[in-house]
């Protein structure tokens, strides 16, 4: 994503806060609901980083991910180290001088890259920082860009693309419908995959728990998570995919409400693996997905 003109005079990078373990997220996220945002959209984002070092990947729960998410394989899943970084996301957005407010972030995008395949037992260094930015009409698009290294060497990195809705001057732009395209697959997705997944992610956010706590925020019914419904994709795919050296971009669009049946459909086009997920009758796009 292009910096806007708000972030174009980016400061001197700092040095990240290191820990020596990852943070609780229970604690993290009720510290989070309590967060009260100050951004102005004249203001720039600060430079904030956060890492941990020596980090030893539990197998256990390398499994239960896989089984929650479709995996057949023992290799670990592309999206798996988002799950663990995903405290660093949130410990991050509690800085007092970062000023948006965790809680209604909607996760618009995430771009994950495997560079190498590593041994699980090695110790992992991950790091999270805020990237950059950009005003649209729906208010401000930010990065989390993420990387994890075995002994030096990067194995894995993302970015996230986040927005957090404000009102802004920048014309909306049309955005041309697209039509469901490739072999298809239907999959039931169960009214309690929001608390499955809850239970291996950490993310407990209320919009993916219940009917009731997700109408108080919005939604006319709890929705899956979009890093499930990502992982699901892949899992799809798994027997495609390369052990390293690709990346899998994906854009999120309409949520996946609790229940719901969904049409999974994959394409290849060239060298691109092309995926994307609708619902029940093709007309509503829920995400579209890229392979290279």
């Amino acid at each position: 994503m292009k910096d806007s003109n708000q972030t174009s005079s980016a400061v001197q990078k700092v040095q990240p806060i290191v820990m020596s373990k990852l943070p609780s997220l229970p604690f993290l996220l009720g510290k989070a609901a309590f967060k009260v945002g100050h951004f102005r959209v004249e203001d720039s984002l600060p430079d904030v980083r956060m890492s941990v070092e020596d980090l030893r990947l539990d197998s256990n729960h390398l499994q239960r991910y896989r089984e929650i998410c479709g995996f057949d394989s023992e290799r670990m899943p592309a999206t798996y180290l988002f799950v663990v970084a995903f405290p660093l996301f949130v410990r991050l957005m509690l800085e007092k001088n970062f000023p948006l407010r965790p809680m209604g972030q909607v996760h618009l995008s995430n771009n994950i890259a495997v560079h190498h395949c590593f041994d699980i037992n090695s110790p992992l260094s991950i790091s999270a920082a805020v990237g950059s930015s950009e005003l649209t009409s729906r208010g401000l698009e930010w990065n989390i860009d993420t990387v994890a290294e075995v002994e030096k060497q990067t194995v894995w990195s993302a970015q996230s693309t986040f927005l957090y809705r404000c009102k802004t001057d920048v014309k909306r732009k049309f955005i041309k419908d697209i039509e469901p395209s490739g072999s298809t697959q239907q999959w039931m997705v169960p009214a309690n995959i929001g608390r499955r997944y809850a239970r291996i992610s950490g993310d407990y956010n209320p919009i993916h728990i219940a009917d009731t706590s997700a109408r108080v925020l919005g939604f006319k019914k709890a929705i899956a998570h979009g890093m499930w419904s990502k992982a699901r994709c892949l899992a799809a795919l798994d027997s495609t995919i390369p052990d390293a050296g690709y990346q899998v971009d994906v854009r999120f669009h309409k949520p996946v409400f609790l229940p719901s049946s969904v049409q999974f459909y994959a394409y290849k086009q060239d060298d691109v693996q092309n995926f994307s997920l609708f619902n029940s009758s093709g007309t509503e796009m829920h995400l579209k997905g890229s392979i290279i």
